[in-house]
């Protein structure tokens, strides 16, 4: 279960131009013992080392990237002209780039002062000459460590012509070449006279002899995440960042938990231990012989417990929040630790062999599944425990066409629509203000949090006209989207009251009769539903759905509903599923198309299609699929363990979409073989031996670290849902997650990408979120004072920076008109525009 077959790109990726590794911070020198040149040369005073794939296979580079501070770079450009950035030569001014070749006598050295130094030969210099990386003290011992070991992995590739994987540790100690002199002093203040002969640079490195006891021996490390990238100009806001933002925490494994007494050990195996190392983006080992065992501790309760003959190294309950990964190319299990003050930290298991990672799944799943559904594994039938241990594999859709496009083009796209969207809101910024926020009202007066307490809660995104309408406590505000993609304030429904003058707070919203109606729900009358008359702003109808059938969720006729004149919709009961039509007298509810299982199956949400097939969740976990009303589901797709808390289809009924709290599921409803080849689940039924099998759709364990490290929470996904067009077939899926939007590539999910999404933070938790009708690009979302609309472009791989939220742009949606807040002292200080004019 939980397989990642790709997870090699945790190492090196498939991206020519993506680092392997990083070291966010240090010097760059270039040492000239012999040379009557000088000395020593500081090349870069600011700089960060990685290790870079090239565009051949088993080619890397060793660059050294320039970091500006704030206005440095334009300073400099002033100086050399405004023809500077063209000239041939301003790539060498930023970056060093050197092929990681054998020839290098690429080695480290740690000082007794904990000074860290990255050295290598200057091929093109004198006998002698050396470059020299000396690491900020920031940087951890165990990030050089692994920046090391990847650097001889790498010159293995180049010689060998093949995979690091195949290469021994005695491979690998090749590359360390200890019969080099000591690395110089790089300092120029501790420079002996220039003038000096071979003699006098011996008797030099013989006081630095003591220095090569401190040198590293080889240190083991295993499938890692990606390093994060870190461009060469710094931003204001970057600099800013590094000066107010201390680390919150020990970046360290954390203390062990006490281990329970174990009732029944499920699985007991010996591995290799690595820890998730936050600077590097890097798993390092930690000891190389551990025992990690899972147990039974009673009361549907149980353990994972990790520990080595010398330490306790960690004990965590077995649970959803693990976010377990098996990948069995690397023989590793990935997953996660959540601490009592809500810190985050991944590991990593590696196992000697498949048959020992085998058995440790198999407890592991099993534990998980007994603690989900309080089932005992033993009593669930054969197919139906194979179905579960296979339904997180990363399946191969064989019918998918493979994508033939590169990533750097899309990186570019990317960053191409960044750019779009930075020149219109440079445009948009020039724009005249209006007289209210050009008043001299101080901005530190104005009230940006409403008095009544209330936040945002539900959007509902208009299909017909361009309008969208959010939910806060009793009252509705109306946003018009502008032709240039942003959002304008229209207006507020002051008051939600029933037709009897009763205030109330809806719990759920639908836009229904070509935009005109929205239909309500009061949590506290569960039977009734009302209409509001978008027209008039106020509620015209209450609907009595059925006297003993509560309604849970509801849900369009089909997917284009609302577009249309269409007066029924479907709604779904804990134990039943049926058709409204408020056009009936008395109750609502249509007998004749009513589904009602005997036992409460506890279903929670509903969604269709285009032709109005008819998808229905539960908190059980498991998917039903109808063709119409009134009869038996065409496909049971079986429950995987968590409750389901948001459901979608594509329009063509192809895929189903499902969101449990901390992943997405992506189900392929069409059937491969058979007598039914070709149809959808919705349509006819699958063979009981070809269910479909889910597509788990999850944060990297190591993103999830990271996310948690920021915020302090654990992942909770907002029901995801496709972007929706009449026009074109699905190509996206929005989710959010604390202060986190998260956007997925469906075609990078089906090509089998590691990380396939992208993210924008906030300073404040996204509440709700749904595309713009007919387009991928533009997302509209709430937060708990402010509603936004997001452009894609905006939206950033996953790394570092962009996780924490650096600039703060990053913490501001985009508006309709006016100034933005800024960061003062690390505290982001809400501007009057901050909130969007929402009196509601």
């Amino acid at each position: 279960m939980f397989v990642l077959k790709n997870v090699g790109k945790l190492i090196f990726g498939n991206n020519s131009q993506e680092s392997v590794i990083e070291l966010p911070q240090g010097q760059l020198y270039l040492v000239r013992p012999l040379s009557p040149k000088g000395y020593s040369e500081l090349i870069f005073k600011d700089a960060t080392a990685r290790i870079r794939r090239t565009g051949q296979d088993f080619q890397y580079q060793l660059v050294v990237q320039r970091v500006y501070e704030e206005g440095e770079a334009e300073l400099l450009a002033e100086e050399e002209g405004e023809d500077a950035e063209i000239d041939a030569l301003a790539v060498e001014r930023d970056e060093k780039t050197f092929l990681l070749d054998e020839s290098l006598h690429f080695r480290v050295e740690s000082r007794e002062n904990s000074q860290q130094i990255l050295a290598w030969r200057d091929l093109s210099g004198d006998v002698g000459d050396v470059y020299e990386f000396v690491c900020d003290s920031r940087v951890q011992s165990m990030s050089v460590e692994a920046f090391e070991r990847i650097a001889k992995q790498c010159q293995y590739e180049r010689k060998y012509r093949k995979p690091h994987t195949t290469a021994s540790e005695a491979d690998l100690q090749q590359f360390e070449f200890d019969d080099e002199q000591p690395i110089p002093d790089a300092s120029p203040i501790h420079s002996p006279t220039l003038a000096r002969s071979i003699d006098g640079s011996d008797e030099m490195f013989s006081k630095n002899a003591a220095n090569m006891s401190a040198k590293r021996g080889p240190v083991s490390t295993p499938p890692r995440a990606p390093a994060a990238q870190m461009k060469p100009k710094s931003t204001p806001a970057q600099k800013q960042e590094r000066e107010v933002k201390a680390p919150t925490k020990d970046m360290g494994p954390p203390k062990a938990s006490e281990q329970p007494e174990p009732q029944e050990i499920l699985s007991m195996e010996l591995g290799e231990l690595h820890f998730f190392d936050f600077p590097s983006g890097a798993f390092v080992l930690q000891d190389s012989s551990v025992t990690a065992q899972v147990s039974d501790i009673g009361n549907w309760h149980y353990w994972l417990h990790v520990a080595s003959k010398d330490r306790e190294w960690l004990g965590i309950p077995v649970i959803a929040d693990i976010n377990p990964v098996f990948n069995f190319e690397f023989l590793s299990f990935i997953f996660n630790q959540f601490t009592e003050d809500g810190s985050a930290y991944s590991w990593l298991l590696r196992f000697k062999d498949q048959p020992t990672l085998e058995r440790f799944q198999e407890g592991l799943m099993r534990a998980l599944w007994e603690q989900l559904n309080e089932v005992k594994w033993t009593k669930v039938k054969d197919k139906e425990r194979e179905y579960v241990l296979e339904a997180f594999e990363d399946l191969k859709m064989d019918d998918v066409p493979e994508d033939q496009e590169d990533e750097e083009d899309e990186e570019e796209e990317a960053e191409e629509e960044e750019a779009e969207y930075e020149d219109a809101e440079e445009d948009h910024d020039d724009a005249p203000q209006s007289e209210h926020y050009d008043s001299d009202e101080e901005q530190d007066d104005f009230e940006t949090q409403p008095g009544d307490g209330a936040v945002n809660k539900s959007i509902a995104v208009g299909y017909k006209h361009d309008r969208s309408f959010v939910v806060r406590g009793s009252k509705i505000g109306v946003f018009k989207h502008t032709p240039n993609n942003h959002l304008e304030f229209s207006t507020n429904i002051a008051k939600v009251e029933t037709p009897q003058g009763k205030l109330f707070s809806p719990k759920k919203v639908m836009l229904h009769n070509e935009d005109r109606n929205l239909v309500l729900q009061n949590d506290t009358d569960p039977n009734k539903l009302y209409r509001m008359d978008l027209e008039y702003g106020k509620v015209v109808d209450e609907w009595n759905v059925h006297d003993d059938i509560p309604v849970v969720s509801f849900a369009p006729e089909n997917k284009f509903a609302q577009m249309t004149h269409e007066p029924t919709f479907l709604g779904i009961s804990h134990n039943s599923l049926f058709r409204v039509d408020p056009r009936l007298s008395g109750n609502k509810l249509v007998d004749t198309q009513l589904k009602q299982y005997a036992s409460k199956n506890d279903f929670s949400a509903i969604s269709t299609t285009e032709k109005g097939y008819v998808a229905v969740a539960s908190n059980k976990g498991d998917i039903r699929l109808f063709d119409r009303l009134g009869i038996n589901a065409k496909t049971h797709i079986p429950a995987l363990g968590e409750p389901i808390i948001g459901l979608d289809v594509s329009a063509d009924g192809r895929w189903v979409l499902a969101t449990c709290r901390t992943y997405l599921l992506l189900i392929d409803a069409q059937q491969k073989s058979g007598k039914n080849e070709g149809k959808l689940g919705f349509e006819r039924s699958f063979a009981a031996d070809a269910k479909p099998q889910p597509r788990r759709l999850a944060l990297t364990p190591e993103h999830v670290a990271q996310f948690s490290y920021e915020t302090g929470k654990p992942v909770s996904l907002t029901p995801a849902r496709f972007n929706i067009s009449q026009q074109s077939e699905e190509t996206s899926i929005i989710s959010a997650t604390g202060p986190y939007v998260v956007d997925w590539s469906l075609k990078k999910i089906l090509r089998g990408a590691k990380a396939p999404y992208i993210i924008k933070r906030y300073a404040d938790d996204v509440k709700a979120d749904d595309f713009k009708f007919g387009t991928d690009e533009n997302v509209i979302l709430a937060l708990p004072n402010e509603v936004s609309m997001v452009s894609k472009g905006q939206m950033k791989r996953p790394t570092r920076e962009s996780i924490a939220g650096v600039a703060a742009r990053l913490s501001t949606p985009r508006r309709s008109s006016g100034r933005v807040g800024t960061r003062e002292s690390g505290r982001y200080k809400l501007g009057k525009d901050d909130v969007v004019n929402s009196p509601y």
